[in-house]
């Protein structure tokens, strides 16, 4: 058993440069999160999140401390590198699906296996079926992203950051675009597939969304005001909340 957290950051810190003014994005974030746990990273705008988020996601590099992802260390690697191991370690999952258009949801989710050079014997078209079916979607792999439901388009996004068996899940905003149900049960799939073993971490500025986490991570000014673990998580059929996530969503 593979005992390596997924994540792991010692003293991350982030500062931009704005003419003569320096802007500190982060300021020393500690963050281990270990295989298959379901964190929710929240905070308001200027909390630090994106940044995090973008960090973890080898989208950016940090300007001080530390960084290992599935037990590489990330910081000091290059462009190539960075792409390298964001391709073969992370999934993402965003707010506006960026789905191609002209693009049947399979050759959507197929999308990502053209650069994973790694291969696991099956082909990419079997692979990309597998996905869909674990996002409840099999039945739709044919159909272009305008012939499908916003909650359709974000399960086939999911199941495209899913396709190359990632280390990480990381989803930025993922219900920013949907209604109240639909949202819920997006946040259900996310559940359901933590409950299979995949590592989630869920970037958020809603409280409420938060709750379907196990863990929370709240950021303020570039620190990490809060860790700890969901009191009162939302179940996946905690449908007298839909009222609730009406006024927030």
């Amino acid at each position: 058993m593979n005992e390596t957290p997924v994540i792991r950051t010692e003293g991350l810190a982030k500062v931009y440069t704005m003419g003569t003014t320096e802007v500190h994005a982060l300021r020393g974030v500690d963050l281990t999160v270990e295989r298959g746990e379901f964190v929710a990273v929240m905070g308001a705008s200027g909390s630090g999140k994106s940044t995090l988020m973008n960090i973890l996601g080898c989208l950016d590099v940090a300007s001080e401390g530390s960084y290992e992802l599935d037990g590489v260390a990330v910081s000091g690697l290059g462009k190539n590198e960075l792409a390298d191991i964001r391709n073969r370690k992370i999934g993402f999952v965003f707010q506006g699906f960026n789905l191609l258009a002209r693009t049947s949801a399979l050759e959507n989710v197929e999308l990502p296996l053209l650069y994973d050079r790694s291969g696991n014997g099956m082909s990419p078209r079997r692979q990309a079926t597998v996905a869909l079916e674990r996002v409840g979607l099999a039945d739709r792999a044919g159909h272009l992203p305008n012939e499908l439901s916003g909650g359709q388009q974000q399960r086939v996004a999911i199941a495209r950051a899913l396709v190359s068996e990632p280390a990480l899940l990381l989803a930025d905003e993922p219900t920013g675009n949907l209604d109240t149900r639909t949202s819920v049960e997006i946040l259900s799939l996310f559940q359901d597939l933590n409950e299979q073993g995949i590592t989630i971490v869920l970037v958020t500025h809603e409280p409420d969304i938060s709750q379907y986490a196990r863990r929370i991570v709240a950021l303020r000014d570039g620190r990490v005001i809060r860790d700890s673990g969901v009191s009162q998580r939302r179940a996946v059929d905690d449908l007298d909340h839909l009222a609730e996530l009406e006024e927030v969503i």
